[in-house]
């Protein structure tokens, strides 16, 4: 979500170098005869001002050098071709001007950022900090996690081919659920058919359906299965990630898997619903630190996100139909509740108080994987996932812009009015708070705790450095990179939470869905040309999330090949 904050900074130095190289252009069209002769001659500017002043009867051969082409030699008489008969040397002004524009550089990116310095020696510090402490956990534990390194698979432990087709539309079932991405999922269920002792099965993987096809002795067993219809928690995530890495490495066998399975979907959560509510408001309110928002947005936020978190809570088990209107019914409410405060309060932000209580809905992560997706060559799941994410952002900033009209009132601005109670610190102390709430509302184990907000103040911090040395676009780009391999990390550590769990929660301080709501709902409104700005820098953010993603799980898959694999970091 920061780059919400940092992608509103102004790109002025293309602009500038480009006002600057238009002046010699326009001199050189009001430039005095001989100006193709003399290319070496230097002269002021200034020596175009006499012009009008000369005499037209004194000037016959000076109108003849005033042609480019060769027969420039004829003279014309014509008397308003005879500018400047006096100044005939001086006239080439054009080539020094030039030269002189061509001096004026575009700036770095450290030039035209917003970023102040104190935030980027922070974002430093904090890059260093979350070092050290990996080097030390490292160094106190040096051995590979959980013991999850298994011999390789005996033939005892193969089972027979209807409940390995089962343990396999039930395990894509439930990474499907989890937030995987379709090319990790084929990757571990071919891993899984090689280590149960059949190579040749074919699986089928998109976002909603799952296709399994497992030849036996005489038959062929298939298996096709709907998915991707209840998201689980933090929680259920944690231990199907484990009952991958047991079925990757051979440790489980199908019916012990099946069984792992179905206890991690029949997990209690272990927060209760006012816990639940209660973290949602301290995300809300973190993440309105991070916008930079007002101590009144603060209040805002926290109330709003209780609001939600409580509808949330008591929807989750309920139909499709009432989880599809849900969005569009919180944005109405949440963007109503910050138009009336905001006409009624002066210090009343729109961007921090509006985006904070809707982060939840904000389809930045599953616009992010549809790219990574199509950048992989999943062209199906890749589009529909893109096409999702853009009808849930439609759906919010449609509830927005009936807030507006319903409230009366014109879109207000959506930058933050630069009176954050923390000043430079707050984005910090709002990480910690974002990372806090969603491990309560989104019920992850508590000693997942450390781990998740290391792992985001990576990401923010390495986005705050990409945005001051590579740009607002480029710096999402640069969170992810950095982000990636220390997930993989975490991950190796006995009780760091799996990389999908560590994963989710820095996508979506990463992700730009906040970018791309404001452009749909200036798309909606009047300032439409403001949106398609937004809409370019939402989509190319979202471009170099991605790819960002992609290279660090490369280096994190080295890495975590040398210190012992226990995650399918693949993509």
């Amino acid at each position: 979500m920061s780059a919400a904050a940092i992608a509103f900074g102004v790109q002025a130095a293309a602009s500038a170098a480009g006002s600057a190289s238009v002046q010699p252009t326009a001199a050189s069209e009001t430039g005095t005869p001989g100006s193709a002769l003399t290319p070496t001659t230097a002269a002021p500017v200034e020596t175009l001002t006499p012009a009008p002043s000369t005499t037209p009867s004194s000037t016959p051969t000076g109108a003849a050098s005033s042609l480019p082409p060769p027969t420039s030699a004829t003279p014309t008489p014509s008397p308003t071709a005879s500018p400047t008969p006096t100044k005939k040397k001086s006239a080439p002004v054009a080539t020094p001007t030039a030269t002189a524009a061509g001096r004026t550089g575009t700036p770095a990116a450290v030039e035209e950022t917003h970023i102040s310095l104190t935030t980027g020696a922070l974002a430093v510090a904090a890059l260093l900090l979350a070092a050290a402490a990996l080097w030390v956990a490292h160094r106190v534990d040096g051995r590979p996690a959980r013991g999850l390194r298994a011999p390789p698979l005996t033939p005892a432990v193969v089972g027979d081919t209807p409940t390995t087709v089962a343990f396999l539309v039930e395990l894509g079932g439930a990474m499907i659920d989890s937030g995987y991405t379709v090319t990790q999922i084929q990757v571990t269920l071919r891993r899984v058919l090689e280590a149960n002792g059949v190579p040749d099965g074919q699986v089928i993987v998109m976002p909603t359906a799952l296709f399994v096809s497992v030849p036996g002795a005489t038959t062929v067993e298939t298996a096709v299965a709907a998915a991707g219809l209840h998201g689980l928690r933090l929680d259920q995530v944690d231990a199907v990630s484990r009952t991958v890495v047991a079925a990757e490495t051979g440790a489980i066998s199908a019916s012990d898997g099946l069984d792992a399975l179905r206890r991690a979907r029949a997990l209690e959560p272990p927060f209760g619903p006012a816990s639940r509510t209660l973290g949602y408001a301290v995300l809300s309110t973190g993440l309105a630190l991070i916008l930079q928002g007002t101590a009144a947005d603060l209040l805002v936020a926290a109330a709003l996100g209780a609001g939600v978190g409580a509808l949330l809570v008591m929807t989750r088990d309920s139909g499709t139909a009432a989880r599809a209107v849900l969005p569009f019914l919180c944005a109405f409410l949440v963007a109503v509740s910050v138009f009336v405060l905001g006409h009624l309060h002066a210090d009343i932000s729109v961007l921090p108080a509006l985006v904070a209580p809707l982060v939840t809905f904000l389809p930045g992560a599953l616009l992010t994987t549809g790219v990574i997706e199509l950048s992989t060559g999943q062209m199906i799941s890749g589009a529909g996932r893109i096409a999702t994410g853009l009808l849930q952002l439609v759906m919010l900033a449609l509830g927005i812009a009936a807030a507006a009209k319903l409230v009366g009132i014109a879109a207000r601005s959506l930058e933050p009015p630069g009176s954050a109670p923390l000043g430079d610190l707050g984005p910090w102390v709002g990480v910690a708070l974002f990372g806090a709430g969603v491990l309560v509302h989104h019920c992850a184990r508590r000693e997942s705790l450390g781990w998740m907000i290391l792992v985001l103040y990576v990401a923010y911090g390495a986005q705050i450095i990409g945005g001051l040395f590579l740009g607002s676009i480029l710096s999402a780009f640069f969170g992810a990179l950095v982000m990636s391999p220390v997930a993989s990390f975490v991950a190796l550590r006995p009780t760091g939470p799996p990389v999908q769990v560590s994963f989710l929660p820095a996508f979506w301080l990463l992700v730009p869905g906040a970018l791309g709501l404001v452009g749909v709902t200036q798309l909606l409104g009047a300032n439409r040309a403001d949106s398609l700005d937004v809409l370019v820098s939402t989509g190319t953010t979202m471009i170099g999330i991605s790819f960002g993603v992609l290279i660090g799980l490369a280096v994190g898959t080295a890495f975590v090949g040398k210190l012992g694999r226990t995650e399918p970091v693949s993509a």
